[in-house]
């Protein structure tokens, strides 16, 4: 951005000193622009002092955008550890960390027999077969065996007794596993999890000798998200179910996504800038908005800081990437459907305020504005007579 440096009661300012954005300020420069002297809404445009030259922009009609640009990291929702209920002598099968085990797939093996993921919120802890006294985990078991295919909803109540029906639905899947059919269901033959596991750590070795209750695997959920560092003082920008928009580990992708969950317990975090704007223009903010300005904080910054959890809105953008740096950008303010000009168009007046040198049939006249949203390089501005369409004067490139 090219702001045009204007002398008023002997201070010397930038046309985008305005709103919240920070500029620079700097002492007087011969031959640097533009300065027009009182404070009336319209009047005489000046001439160019110096020989300096000047070119045009349109008014625009658009909307305007703050962003605050916080630093995350790309990672995977849910945290969970999977421990091993099945006797046996050694564990002879085990996935690769990275791998995503879905329901009905061999999470490990112990003594050539599988041990199959299931989805559910309570563990196994007890053999089930035809007589067992009924309980919970018996629907859970139902629930599954209709999902997978080895029964309907026809055939199979889910309920907390183990019936006739259960039974031959869980031989018929014992036999598609290629396991002895016996229509019993042994403790350790299952594992429950809320739902498709990403293996992220392996805690026991091929061969090992297996422990029932000892874990074997770390894992989360498949499903990417990413987490921030907020700044406690700029927590009040964000709710759960906000909008924003997350720039990718190349640096030029971007995708939207949700926030999902605003942690309340902060931490304290180490001295440093967090919360300073940065140093240009934020990554775009998604189809339809406009031009935006941007302030950049997040781990190492200065202060307490909140966890935002942000789900992307089209998970497959991950790419399969663990712990890899991101920016999350937060709307902080919007203007929709304003007057905006390039903030380079405004002039200081020495008695206060700003205006443009509206230009019409090749004469400029000055023009008295209000000022609202700044953008990184657009203003909200309204004024008498000003419409989209017409040209102000800008310094040339």
């Amino acid at each position: 951005m090219r702001a045009r440096w204007l002398a008023a009661a002997g201070t010397v300012v930038a046309g985008g000193a305005a709103a919240g954005l920070i500029v620079a300020t700097s002492g007087p420069a011969a031959g640097s622009g533009h300065a027009a002297s009182g404070s009336s809404g319209a009047g005489q445009a000046s001439g160019a002092g110096g020989g300096s030259h000047v070119a045009t922009a349109p008014v625009v009609r658009t909307d305007l955008t703050n962003t605050v640009q916080v630093s995350g990291a790309l990672g995977f929702a849910g945290s969970y550890t999977v421990a091993n209920q099945m006797q046996g002598t050694a564990y002879t099968a085990l996935p690769p960390p990275g791998q995503v085990v879905r329901r009905g797939h061999r999470l490990y093996e112990v003594d050539g027999s599988p041990v199959i993921l299931l989805y559910g919120p309570r563990p196994e802890w007890r053999d089930l077969f035809l007589g067992v006294a009924p309980g919970p985990d018996v629907a859970q078991l139902d629930a599954n065996l209709i999902a997978l295919g080895y029964a309907t909803p026809a055939t199979l109540t889910v309920s907390d007794t183990f019936t006739a029906a259960t039974s031959f639905a869980v031989q018929r899947w014992q036999a598609a596993l290629g396991v002895t059919v016996t229509g019993v269901v042994p403790a350790g033959q299952v594992a429950y999890a809320p739902g498709p596991l990403r293996v992220a750590a392996l805690d026991v070795t091929l061969g090992a000798a297996a422990q029932p209750g000892a874990g074997v695997l770390a894992a989360t959920s498949a499903r990417p998200v990413v987490s921030a560092a907020l700044p406690v003082g700029q927590e009040y920008l964000v709710h759960r179910g906000d909008q924003v928009s997350v720039t990718l580990p190349d640096g030029t992708r971007t995708v939207p996504g949700v926030i999902t969950a605003i942690s309340r317990v902060a931490s304290a975090g180490s001295s440093g800038g967090a919360g300073q704007p940065s140093p240009g223009p934020s990554a775009p903010g998604g189809p339809g908005s406009g031009d935006s300005a941007s302030g950049r904080s997040g781990p190492g910054g200065g202060g307490d800081t909140v966890e935002v959890t942000v789900r992307l809105a089209h998970p497959r953008a991950a790419g399969g990437l663990d712990q890899a740096p991101v920016t999350v950008n937060i709307v902080s303010a919007r203007a929709s459907g304003v007057l905006a000009v390039p903030i380079s168009a405004l002039v200081a007046l020495a008695g206060g305020g700003y205006a443009v040198q509206v230009i019409t049939g090749g004469t400029a006249h000055l023009t008295g504005v209000r000022t609202g949203l700044f953008s990184s390089s657009l203003v909200q501005v309204a004024g008498p007579g000003l419409r989209a369409g017409l040209r102000v004067e800008v310094p040339s490139p």
